[in-house]
């Protein structure tokens, strides 16, 4: 239909289930609250970007009309990533729609003549800006896990980051996240040091010497005194008698 192929991870990944959808609560004044959210789009709600219009009115712009592309800008910043496109120059197709945060899309740059099979993941922010996430969809995956589906995880790949109220969910669930300025001035803090000369130390014990007791000398065997103490010569003559 759009004249691509899906890579080789997330067509497993489709192969195995239709879409994932996970979510997580806390206990608030002894209520549940939504907090994580973890979604990946089925096939069917796989909608490619840009062609639909982006508000539900005639004659509506669509997400391409509305783009705002500054060439020069592009072109100045060569140690980014080329960014996706909303027009025709992109296929873009939507993974996880963020709670309505932004759109986390599995994109395909280069599409002229043909389209080319290597893809990239993105988010676009409700500003219509892009930031680069992953080249893989398996690396996206962990991603997603390794944040915990958090509200607006993804914008700690941005230049501004994340909220302040969402900053205070990872604070308690995913505090190495936003600490990442303490990590770096204070590493001891959260790395484990090895020793490896306590790890892989020789077990040959030395031996230790048992200390010998003096050995007593055998206790003389004292027999009563009187008939045990006479001479068996001496007994003889008394029997005589």
């Amino acid at each position: 239909k759009n004249g691509c192929v899906l890579p080789e991870d997330l067509k497993n990944f489709y192969l195995m289930m239709d879409g994932f959808h996970m979510t997580w609560s806390i206990k608030m004044d002894d209520n549940p609250m939504p907090l994580g959210s973890m979604t990946i789009n089925s096939i069917s709600k796989l909608n490619r970007l840009g062609a639909a219009p982006a508000y539900s009115l005639p004659s509506a712009p669509t997400l391409a009309d509305l783009e705002d592309t500054d060439e020069e800008e592009e072109k100045g910043n060569k140690d980014q990533p080329e960014k996706p496109h909303l027009d025709s120059r992109s296929l873009i197709f939507e993974l996880d729609p963020c709670g309505g945060n932004g759109k986390v899309c599995l994109v395909y740059k280069n599409t002229e003549p043909v389209v080319a099979p290597d893809s990239e993941i993105w988010f676009l922010d409700r500003a219509l800006y892009w930031h680069f996430l992953t080249k893989t969809f398996t690396a996206y995956y962990r991603l997603l896990i390794t944040h915990l589906g958090l509200p607006q995880w993804q914008y700690a790949f941005t230049s501004y980051g994340i909220s302040p109220q969402a900053k205070q969910w990872f604070n308690m669930y995913k505090p190495i996240t936003v600490n990442t300025a303490q990590l770096s001035s204070e590493a001891d803090t959260f790395v484990n040091k090895l020793d490896p000369n306590k790890v892989f130390k020789s077990k040959n014990k030395t031996p230790v010497l048992k200390k010998k007791l003096p050995s007593q000398p055998p206790a003389s065997q004292k027999g009563p005194t009187g008939a045990g103490s006479r001479n068996p010569s001496q007994s003889g003559v008394s029997s005589r008698r």
